[in-house]
């Protein structure tokens, strides 16, 4: 059960280990991008590719999504990024249970999007646990972990890369245990999780009265989406890419203020330092560095950024 990009390789290992894969559960196609073209879920087109049988439901708490899986008598279910909470019901049907593969090391960082968290909020480290699911969110008992180095300039969807390989190598090592009955279940101290709610594009504004540690992180941990924005004369200025220039009081200018700029970059006045902003994206225009955009835009220095 999984419907995103993450999922892939877990799948993908089952497969190729010689699972049987009795179904693939995944959510309805959704519309997608601009053009808002009915898009089918990436686990679904590698779903098909490989011969598996597919199943979309609208709701997963029916009788009848119930009664197809009692049909279809699984005896285990692995669940990676599916996006919908499992009932008791169905986690009680599977002899072996339900097995989740989470993108963090629980119990830090619960929830809907562990990946972008991490990165907000400065971690160093991350990385897999796979999980016996319950009816909490992410807070079965933990089967294996495996540690990652966020690196300084890692985005997140770098870390969603390496982390869904991981994921898929965890798994594994936790089916091969599963097998020879050598599981320990080792039960999560709530005392401490945290969690990683859902986010939105309105996590993506940025603050510019927050340090420059904090603003690059955002940007590092909102790349690719929503990504983080900024507002520059009225106008949405998506930054893509940036840099710590330093950690220094700005001499009492308002945060936001733009102190220079050059093919370099846009300096930027943060709350506690300064950032220099190397890559930008305007509506209707692409991606571009700010050596390229400066050719044929101004940029005022001495602005501010809203």
């Amino acid at each position: 059960m999984g419907t995103p990009e993450f999922a892939l390789p877990s799948l993908d290992m089952l497969v190729n280990e010689g699972y049987e894969v009795a179904a693939v559960v995944t959510q309805p196609d959704k519309p997608a991008k601009r053009g808002k073209k009915i898009t089918p879920p990436p686990v679904k087109e590698y779903a098909i590719s490989k011969g598996l049988r597919v199943l979309q439901p609208e709701k997963i708490k029916t009788l009848e999504f119930l009664k197809t899986l009692e049909e279809i008598k699984p005896d285990l279910l692995i669940t990676a990024a599916y996006g919908k909470i499992l009932s008791k019901e169905i986690l009680e049907l599977p002899p072996l249970g339900c097995i989740n593969v989470h993108a963090s090391l629980l119990p830090k960082y619960r929830g809907a999007a562990p990946i972008h968290w991490c990165i907000i909020n400065g971690e160093k480290i991350t990385g897999i646990t796979t999980m016996y699911t319950n009816e909490g969110l992410d807070t079965g008992d933990i089967l294996l972990k495996a540690e990652v180095t966020i690196t300084d300039d890692m985005t997140a969807g770098e870390l969603h890369d390496k982390l869904s390989v991981l994921g898929a190598e965890v798994l594994k090592e936790t089916l091969q245990k599963l097998k020879k009955n050598e599981l320990e279940r080792i039960p999560q101290d709530d005392g401490e999780a945290t969690y990683a709610p859902i986010i939105t594009k309105d996590i993506g504004k940025i603050d510019w009265s927050k340090s420059s540690c904090e603003i690059y992180n955002l940007i590092r941990g909102t790349n690719p989406w929503p990504g983080a924005f900024t507002h520059y004369k009225g106008a949405v200025m998506k930054v893509w890419k940036s840099e710590i220039v330093d950690e220094e009081p700005c001499g009492g200018l308002k945060p936001g203020t733009i102190l220079r700029v050059s093919k370099e970059g846009i300096v930027v006045c943060c709350g506690k330092g300064k950032i220099n902003i190397k890559e930008v994206q305007f509506a209707s225009c692409r991606r571009m560095c700010v050596a390229d955009y400066i050719c044929g835009n101004k940029i005022d220095e001495g602005e501010i950024l809203e």
